[in-house]
């Protein structure tokens, strides 16, 4: 049977990669929604390739261009919030949350609320809101697929045994290009260097954000939602080759892996296709020729951004809420040469010792708190 579709984040790396995957596909799915935040032109292309029913803006401003870019079509055209949970609300049995921060939370609860299939790319709704949003799949029946390379491979890897079965699971992290820096050398890095990933191409405050380690903390954090097992039993591991993707141990010690080529389009394939498997271009694993796989434990000493966020997670509430708006506001005044790259983690780490609000009871209770530490956060980076 077909499959209707909507993709949030259409052009961003994510949602291109999941259109390309269709692009393969094409009598296997229907696409229902296409949303962009402003790049409407972009949007407006990708709408009518694939005979979108709508195509949203998440910018007011962007409307008129997109209406008339749209014009002659058989895709209605949309802008703003509300249009965006509206999108949301359509009837996609598959929908890609792939929209970047904070953004994306409103519109992808709609999603889940709906009882079908949400494949989730923003991590930072899931860091934010985990508590409200896993409550919403748990009433809605929605099926939440894991995106992150980390979180797609231990839910493959569950796929052979059951949750209560599981012993320990393991985040595997690159390490970063700063891996074997010392925090003299780290003082000096400039936003130029860090957003080369070693491994991956990704976008510039992800890059940063696995420069400093911030990005396995928060995957630890989701992991921690996604994967119910006890925080004490999740184990962040540090192999630079990005080959093994994730890893769950079993009670009898078993202990089954996810290998793949770094290649976002292998997840991707994994939640789109799910449970069966789709054909992809993505270059096959050649061991022989990488030669050697090799691990070290992480040094919370030069990068204190994991345990940072294991004591968010630890402590519950609003913490994670705080961990992740106060990250996006100092990676941000990295990038832009206001603070050092060592002071990202150190704001962070200031900020949540120092603002500690009531525990959020609702969707606007959190967005307080997010706010509040957006602000202490450019309070602190301002120039």
């Amino acid at each position: 049977m077909t499959r209707s579709i909507s993709i949030f984040g259409a052009t961003g790396s994510v949602g291109l990669s999941t259109l390309d995957l269709i692009r393969a596909n094409r009598d296997d799915y229907r696409v229902v929604a296409l949303t962009a935040n402003g790049n409407c032109d972009d949007l407006a292309k990708l709408a009518r390739e694939f005979d979108a029913e709508v195509a949203v803006c998440a910018d007011d401003a962007a409307y008129d261009g997109l209406k008339a870019a749209l014009s002659g079509s058989n895709t209605k055209a949309a802008a703003g919030e509300d249009a965006l949970i509206d999108a949301a609300r359509m009837d996609a049995d598959w929908t890609m949350a792939a929209i970047v921060g904070t953004a994306g939370l409103k519109p992808t609860l709609a999603a889940m609320e709906q009882g079908k299939t949400v494949a989730l790319a923003n991590k930072e709704s899931l860091v934010s809101a985990g508590e409200l949003m896993m409550a919403a799949v748990a009433r809605s029946g929605a099926k939440l697929l894991p995106v992150d390379s980390e979180h797609n491979a231990i839910f493959q890897c569950l796929q052979g045994g059951r949750i209560e079965q599981v012993r320990k699971i393991t985040l595997t992290a690159s390490g970063g290009p700063f891996r074997a820096f010392t925090s003299e050398q780290m003082e000096k890095v400039t936003p130029q260097q860090a957003v080369a990933h070693p491994n991956w191409d990704m976008g510039a405050k992800i890059s940063v954000d696995s420069a400093t380690m911030m990005n396995k903390g928060l995957e630890l954090i989701e992991a921690h939602h996604l994967f119910p097992v006890g925080l004490a039993k999740i184990d962040i591991l540090v192999h630079p080759q990005s080959v093994i993707h994730s890893m769950v141990e079993y009670a009898d010690r078993s202990t089954l892996a996810q290998l793949g080529s770094p290649d976002m389009k292998i997840p991707i394939a994994s939640a789109l296709a799910w449970p069966e498997r789709v054909v992809t271009d993505c270059a096959p694993l050649d061991l022989a020729a990488i030669g050697e796989l090799t691990f070290e434990a992480p040094d919370e000493a030069r990068f204190p951004a994991t345990r940072i966020a294991r004591d968010a997670i630890s402590a519950g509430g609003g913490r994670p809420a705080i961990l992740n708006a106060a990250n996006e506001i100092a990676v941000a005044a990295f990038l832009k040469g206001r603070i050092g790259f060592l002071e990202i983690a150190a704001i962070v780490g200031d900020i949540l010792a120092n603002y500690q609000p009531a525990a959020p009871a609702s969707l606007a209770d959190l967005f307080i708190v997010d706010e509040d530490a957006r602000r202490y956060a450019i309070e602190r980076t301002a120039t």
